[in-house]
């Protein structure tokens, strides 16, 4: 086994110790002297054309400096897919988290109260909040322009579905719901923007692609990008949700038409109010098997909540499809879907891109096949899960390094699960307490890392190299957002290994614009596997300079990884994506059969990263992950009311806390060197996200005998049906 100095051992994170002790200045935490306050108004409500917006009282109010609207927009318009969001609106609000102007002050409370000053008019129109309903042809539109509230459709076939249905032994036709999501990230959308030594705008903020937001700022604000700089400094939590814009665009704005440094933090209450969620999808599943087990046939068919706007509504539905089957490989496949226009909130990218909700139903319903072919689930998966050369939906080969069976026998095991003749026995629930139950339940997952699907996966930095006889400091230019998962130090620690220098001597240089160095935006699972190929590229190149003594030494380099393909638009073959990683994941819960309460009593995770960089990361990663998805299944209830956000605050929409997290995580890393990735690393940020849902699903109807398809399971509405069946 290859010994390394660096990677494969758990050390502290080069960010840990300026976040501990309050030194790192996270973007609420900037200031700049002679700072002006921003305070935006939001809409307010989910569909209604805007007959004026009154100003002028709140200009007369103290401190008040100017207040913007759409007038003073160069080009309106703004969205990662498509510009089609008003950076403020004159015309038309979509729904409650739309931008109408933003008040300009002296102070944070002069800029509040000038708010309240500000006058809308506002004439109603008809709101549609289910996307069901929106698809029919006499549902209120969206859009003008379009002839139907359609923003996205899917297709993919491979084989003969109906056939293989109608030929198949047993067939099993479930419906499955997923809810809406909150990030919930620990820092609210905030920024300062202000006109840099260059006469450049600059808007130090948080996000996950500093040249996207450059991109989407320049073109907003009508300028040429290299007149337009953006800067993170430490990003407290993404999960996708910043990856659109919120505050950026309008302080680039302000600071343009004021010439003086402009800072905006939203509260919790307008965080949640204005940016998009997890997309909510309505997922069909029919499934045809014959009576040994083998899957021949999957029918799927999926409507996800776009909400008001694009945002990437299109990609992860995209996404969605190449996931939708989970980790099995089935000959006939037919899927399609489509992502539909209402006035929700947008629907965004949220912690797997779609894939969380695709192995949300895919696993449940590999239990109900298993259920109705009087088959072990274990057994069932393992008959059918893709090896190393499998076929995907795509009609690609799957990429290498596949070990989804080794994964799932070694959670198995360490859950309790019994081989017995040939299969499987689950452990049977147990009476924890004379009005307690507890019981087990399995999932498994794969996600991709990149975005594959014909996008042209790279990236690019630059590396200096200064010393004496040796290396003595590195210096590495990247633009890698580090979000909260530590691929700052996972990057450190690659090019230390790399350089075979101490990690200390490894000087990171990130997310600012300026340095022009793009190693693409921190998702899709995506940084650890490119990014850290450009690092060790840059690290190798130099080397190789350095041992020449052309001292110091300065490269700039540019990756590329393996290319996939554009899907077909009439089958969807295509060579989908660069690489996925794997996990397994069981989950013992708790029932009180007096309350309905479900309680995660303990996790057991075997997950494969290729090559733990950093161990403990990767094990941060999983608590995280697994927590996130805890709370989807079991508590976070995102609740609208014809359009209108009820759960507003994080004292109506809850989160798992330290209270609710497993007592016991039991952790197994299977290490499968992957063969892309510099020193055989994964991404996995996303992985760990995708299984506890649907395991604690499963290990609830174990220990009840109750299925739910629909999420989040609540207290309630499980006592009820307890007491109808009268357990």
């Amino acid at each position: 086994m290859t010994e390394f100095n660096t990677i494969s051992h758990s050390v502290v994170r080069i960010d840990g110790l300026d976040k501990v002790t309050g030194k790192a200045q996270f973007a609420s935490d900037f200031s700049l002297p002679d700072m002006l306050y921003m305070k935006m108004i939001l809409a307010g409500r989910p569909h209604a054309r805007i007959l004026s917006v009154n100003i002028l009282k709140a200009l007369e109010q103290d401190g008040v400096v100017t207040v913007l609207t759409a007038a003073d927009v160069p080009f309106n318009g703004f969205g990662l897919s498509l510009p089609d969001q008003p950076v403020l609106c004159d015309k038309m609000v979509r729904y409650v988290g739309d931008r109408i102007c933003a008040v300009i002050a002296m102070t944070r409370e002069q800029a509040e109260n000038a708010a309240r000053y500000v006058r809308v008019t506002y004439e109603d129109l008809p709101v549609v909040c289910d996307p069901v309903e929106a698809l029919k042809e006499d549902a209120p539109l969206l859009f003008d322009h379009l002839t139907s509230n359609i923003a996205h459709r899917i297709k993919l076939r491979r084989g003969d579905a109906e056939a293989a249905l109608a030929a198949a032994d047993v067939v099993v036709e479930r419906e499955y719901h997923t809810p809406a999501q909150e990030h919930a990230f620990l820092e609210p959308e905030a920024g300062v923007a202000y006109i840099d030594e260059e006469e450049r705008i600059t808007v130090r903020t948080a996000g996950q692609w500093v040249y996207e937001d450059r991109r989407q700022i320049a073109r907003a604000l009508n300028l040429p990008e290299d007149l337009v700089r953006v800067i993170y400094g430490p990003i407290g939590g993404a999960f996708g949700g910043r990856e659109d814009i919120s505050v950026q665009i309008i302080l680039g704005l302000a600071a343009m038409k004021t010439r003086r440094p402009v800072k905006a933090c939203w509260t919790r209450e307008e965080s949640i109010l204005g940016h998009g969620k997890r997309h909510a999808m309505i997922i069909r599943h029919r499934w045809g098997a014959m009576r040994d087990g083998r899957l021949v046939a999957a029918k799927v068919d999926v409507i996800s909540d776009a909400g008001a706007y694009l945002y990437t509504s299109d990609q992860v539905l995209n996404n969605f499809r190449f996931n939708s089957l989970s980790t099995y490989e089935i000959p006939n496949v037919s899927i399609d879907g489509v992502a539909v226009y209402t006035n929700n909130s947008p629907g965004c990218a949220f912690r797997g891109f779609g894939s969380g909700q695709a192995t949300f139903a895919a696993e449940l319903q590999i239990e109900h096949m298993a259920e109705a072919l009087g088959i072990d689930s274990v057994s069932l998966r393992l008959k059918n899960c893709l090896k190393d050369g499998s076929i995907m939906p795509t009609r690609s080969v799957v990429p290498g390094g596949v070990n989804v069976s080794d994964l799932l026998t070694s959670v198995a095991r360490r859950a309790g699960y019994i081989e017995e003749n040939g299969g499987w026995i689950t452990p049977k629930p147990v009476q924890s307490s004379p009005n307690k139950r507890r019981g087990f339940g399995l999932a498994v997952a794969m996600k991709n890392a990149g975005f594959g699907l014909g996008y042209p996966e790279g990236g690019e930095a630059r590396l200096i190299l200064t010393g004496g006889t040796a290396i003595e400091n590195a210096q590495v230019f990247i633009g890698a957002a580090d979000v909260g998962q530590g691929s700052q130090s996972l990057l450190a620690q690659i090019a230390a290994e790399t350089l075979q220098i101490p990690l200390e001597r490894i000087e990171m240089v990130t997310n600012d614009s300026a340095h022009e160095v793009d190693a693409g935006p921190s998702s899709a699972s995506r940084l650890t596997l490119i990014a850290g190929n450009v690092v060790k590229l840059a690290c190798d190149r130099a080397l190789v300079l350095w041992k020449e003594e052309n001292r110091p030494v300065d490269v700039h380099v540019h990756y590329h990884a393996p290319r996939t393909t554009a899907p077909d638009l009439e089958t969807g073959a295509c060579e989908c994506v660069v690489q996925f990683s794997y996990i397994a994941q069981a989950a013992e819960v708790e029932i009180d059969f007096e309350t309905g309460k479900v309680e995660l009593i303990k996790l057991v995770t075997a997950l494969d990263p290729g090559r733990a960089v950093n161990p403990q990361q990767v094990a941060g990663q999983i608590y995280g992950g697994a927590v996130q998805a805890q709370g989807w299944a079991l508590l976070e209830d995102f609740i609208t009311r014809d359009g209108y956000i009820l759960s507003d605050r994080l004292s109506t929409y809850l989160l798992p806390t330290s209270l609710d997290i497993p007592q016991e995580m039991d952790i197994c890393l299977i290490e499968n060197p992957d063969p892309v990735g510099a020193y055989g690393v994964r991404g996995i940020g996303e992985l760990t996200a995708q299984t506890a849902a649907p395991a604690i699903v499963s290990a609830v109807a174990h220990t009840t005998g109750l299925w739910s398809d629909t999420i989040p399971i609540r207290s309630e509405e499980l006592l009820e049906r307890l007491c109808e069946k009268d357990i």
